[in-house]
């Protein structure tokens, strides 16, 4: 069992969790915390699962003839699968109400993945590519300096996550665009660090920019609906 992996995962559900009651008890844009987490936990794991099986078929390991190789998550796990998979059981358990879901939970999700980044320390997976800034870390048994890019990747979550969270406690943002605004955060902020990651292919790109991208779209999308409302009713 990877312990170390376990204790990166309890690290973004604590952070996710306490992101959700900060919001609570400030005004949820969801006003439904309790739910909100139990979505939240089910697409994660369904995610994580989805993705651990892709990562599985690519590298040709059959999980029916070696299901055992399903819990070693640390030996890979396919981020397409894992992304699509748990938005895709997030929309359909919030299917009744998307878009207010969204809003609540995007924030949260944003802390989520903050500790899951600061949790890669625990798994000694942190470090990136070669750097000479006075901060650079080195690995145990290497005098080479690093940029310790997924404490750059947290903290930039970690902002993202409270801008979002302090904008939607001023008053209640147009529907759907707190959750564009974090989903283009997260395409954002990966496609920001990946270029300090230590990567044979260079890790999905074209994901990251879709999330940017849609994101983007999303929100505007939402910011501009009362006018599109108002022009129809004028008609």
């Amino acid at each position: 069992m990877e312990f170390t992996l376990l204790a990166a995962a309890a690290i973004a559900v604590a952070a996710f969790w306490l992101m959700l009651r900060w919001e609570a008890k400030h005004g949820n844009a969801a006003g439904c915390t309790l739910d909100l987490w139990d979505a939240g936990l089910t697409a994660a794991a369904v995610g994580l699962a989805v993705g651990r099986l892709v990562a599985m078929a690519q590298t040709g390991i059959n999980p029916f003839s070696d299901p055992a190789q399903i819990i070693l998550v640390r030996s890979g796990v396919s981020t397409v699968g894992a992304s699509v998979a748990a938005l895709a059981m997030f929309a359909f358990l919030a299917r009744k109400s998307f878009l207010e879901a969204s809003d609540g939970i995007g924030p949260s999700a944003l802390a989520g993945l903050a500790g899951w980044h600061i949790g890669s320390v625990v798994t000694g997976s942190w470090l990136g590519t070669v750097s000479t800034l006075p901060w650079a870390q080195t690995a145990p048994g290497s005098d080479i300096t690093r940029h310790p890019i997924e404490i750059y990747a947290a903290a930039l979550f970690f902002v993202a996550a409270f801008a979002i969270a302090a904008w939607k406690q001023k008053g209640r943002p147009p529907l759907g665009v707190p959750a564009g605004l974090s989903l283009a955060a997260a395409g954002v902020i990966r496609l920001i660090t990946e270029s300090f990651r230590v990567s044979l292919s260079g890790g999905p790109v074209l994901l990251y920019a879709a999330a940017a991208i849609g994101g983007l779209g999303v929100a505007l999308w939402g910011a501009t609906a009362k006018k599109r409302q108002n022009r129809a009713a004028t008609r």
